[in-house]
């Protein structure tokens, strides 16, 4: 993928600030939207199954994040995700700590059964774990699992039947036929609670203006990538906490001269196994 596409769909989203509602988790809702109002997009964080159809039909795309469960909020999502559906936006599932726990693990497949999933991006624990992969997982975060993102994305979105982003040390989206590998992003990404959820939350703004899902995706993964390297750059190993920081101005400043200059994003036919 050339620097240009990635660049016109920043643009579109800069120009055009889709509403990405978000469903999401008690822990990163602060961070997700500051996230997305700096890259040029807009957020609404609302979890009341009164309000989530409402909210759904007045977004333009609609994330949803597992990552605090809880019975009424499940129903919101089974709400939103119907209506948003019923509108045709691009829904994005984050199944934040599949395999922890069986309720969680569950939530996440009923809501891939019940819903037109237009992505489902989580890291290599989680996706293994929803495709039925060996897995180990400790609290919400992958352990002792196979860190073959490209491998675990084009297996879940054959198994699934839905395209799948597995994020880490290079992220890889696939829709089983095709796949692109993202070479940007910085490993002390890892050290801040939420840059997977926001990663999520980024794909869902690209996609809002995309015509592609796995080009979406893809541009999205590369532009977050290189607002990471920029931040580490810019915090020269001073910690999480002023990454943290930094990466909300990374999004905000990154533009066509950094992605020209840092755009790393292969395509290639999914192998089969």
């Amino acid at each position: 993928m050339k620097a240009k596409e990635v660049t016109e769909l920043l643009e579109r989203v800069r120009t055009n600030q889709p509403l990405i509602y978000n469903i999401t988790n008690i822990v990163v809702a602060n961070f997700n939207a500051n996230g997305i109002l700096s890259m040029g997009a807009s957020p609404v964080m609302a979890n009341a199954v009164e309000e989530a159809e409402d909210m759904a039909m007045a977004a333009d795309a609609l994330v949803l994040n597992i990552g605090t469960l809880e019975r009424a909020q499940v129903e919101s999502m089974k709400r939103a995700g119907k209506a948003a559906n019923q509108k045709g936006i691009p829904v994005v599932l984050d199944p934040v700590g599949a395999g922890a726990t069986p309720y969680r693990t569950n939530t996440a497949k009923d809501l891939l059964q019940l819903l037109d999933i237009s992505l489902l991006r989580g890291n290599a624990g989680e996706i293994s774990t929803i495709a039925g992969l060996d897995s180990e997982m400790k609290g919400v975060d992958s352990a002792g699992v196979d860190k073959d993102t490209k491998r675990i994305a084009e297996y879940a979105a054959r198994k699934l039947d839905v395209p799948t982003a597995v994020t880490g040390p290079v992220d890889a989206v696939s829709d089983g036929s095709s796949t692109y590998t993202i070479f940007n992003g910085h490993s002390i990404m890892a050290r801040v609670t939420g840059t997977g959820c926001l990663a999520s939350a980024v794909a869902a703004s690209f996609l809002s203006q995309a015509d592609n899902v796995l080009e979406g995706t893809a541009a999205a993964l590369g532009y977050y990538g290189i607002a990471a390297e920029r931040a580490e750059g810019f915090t020269a190993g001073q910690g999480p906490g002023t990454f943290q920081a930094e990466l909300l101005n990374g999004l905000y400043q990154v533009g066509e001269m950094d992605l020209r200059q840092n755009v790393e994003i292969r395509w290639e036919h999914a192998g089969h196994e």
